[in-house]
């Protein structure tokens, strides 16, 4: 079966997006920043071992790391380059060797190079959206998890970039937006994996932007081009850019281009290891993807 993405691409993206992700990336902040309030699930209990899986320059990382200093904190990237912009040290804890300092690994989310059953919370933020086979990644997840280790995970959904994908179908046969999966499909590729109790979020935001060059730049300066595999290998031409450009303009307002995200959040426990995902013929859990509500957020 043909990949959907081009990996080494996506490793190249971030790598020369690295020295001006963190400056760009704000959305990932803002979802980032949810995820980051669901730890409090975890109540007191100190987690031996944290991963960050795509975690960029680590700011989460570092986030978990002040929340647990006692713990070990691993980031984990397919980018070098993203891993080296993580701060070595963040303040005079660090200075005098008072806190444990983030491990960084390079690798793929798909071939975690970590023991079984060896990692209390496994923590991922808008990363998953550049996986083909969700289900064996997750299985991957669960694979190094302890039992009851949480799973903190958030991916774009299908309604992103919709204006960007309608406009660039008008004037290319090629695909330039990633395909999302659903709210529904996220879910059952957590149940397929076993995980437990899975509690699923799904937000909308519009942001705005004076023209879709600026979008586009956006876009780049986070790393996320186009990866798609059968991605039109040469440079997009004038023509065709400019026919997009000239589509994105039915939608403008008074506030500009707008630029539509949907993201999914979720939580979910790992299971004792071996358990089954069904007993017999029944399900132990269906996911109710219809029951999800919608928050719409606004942003400039």
């Amino acid at each position: 079966m043909t990949p959907t993405f081009d990996s080494a691409h996506v490793r190249r993206a971030f790598s020369r997006a690295s020295s001006t992700y963190a400056g760009a990336a704000a959305l990932q902040r803002e979802v980032e920043s949810q995820l980051l309030e669901s730890l409090e699930y975890l109540d007191d209990r100190v987690p031996g071992v944290v991963l960050d899986v795509g975690s960029g320059p680590a700011h989460a990382a570092l986030a978990m790391r002040q929340r647990w200093p006692k713990s070990r904190v691993v980031a984990v990237d397919l980018s070098l380059s993203m891993l080296q912009q993580a701060p070595v040290r963040t303040g005079w804890r660090d200075r005098l060797g008072l806190q444990k300092p983030i491990d960084r690994v390079c690798a793929d989310l798909r071939l975690l190079p970590f023991a079984d059953n060896s990692v209390d919370v496994l923590f991922s933020n808008l990363c998953l959206q550049w996986v083909d086979d969700l289900p064996a990644a997750f299985a991957g997840f669960r694979r190094v998890l302890k039992p009851d280790g949480l799973l903190l995970v958030s991916t774009f959904g299908p309604q992103t970039l919709i204006e960007l994908r309608e406009s660039f179908g008008v004037a290319d046969a090629v695909p330039h937006v990633s395909p999302f999966a659903s709210i529904a499909e996220f879910g059952d590729a957590l149940m397929r994996a076993g995980f437990r109790n899975p509690v699923l979020d799904r937000d909308v935001a519009v942001h705005w932007h004076p023209d879709m060059t600026a979008l586009m730049r956006e876009q780049r300066a986070i790393g996320a081009t186009n990866a798609l595999a059968e991605r039109r290998r040469a440079l997009t031409g004038r023509a065709r850019f400019a026919a997009a450009a000239a589509h994105y303009e039915q939608f403008r307002t008074p506030e500009g281009l707008p630029a539509s995200w949907e993201w999914i959040t979720a939580m979910a426990w790992s299971p004792q290891h071996g358990a089954p995902i069904r007993e017999g013929a029944e399900e132990l859990a269906r996911f109710p993807a219809s029951s999800i509500p919608v928050r719409r957020r606004r942003s400039d």
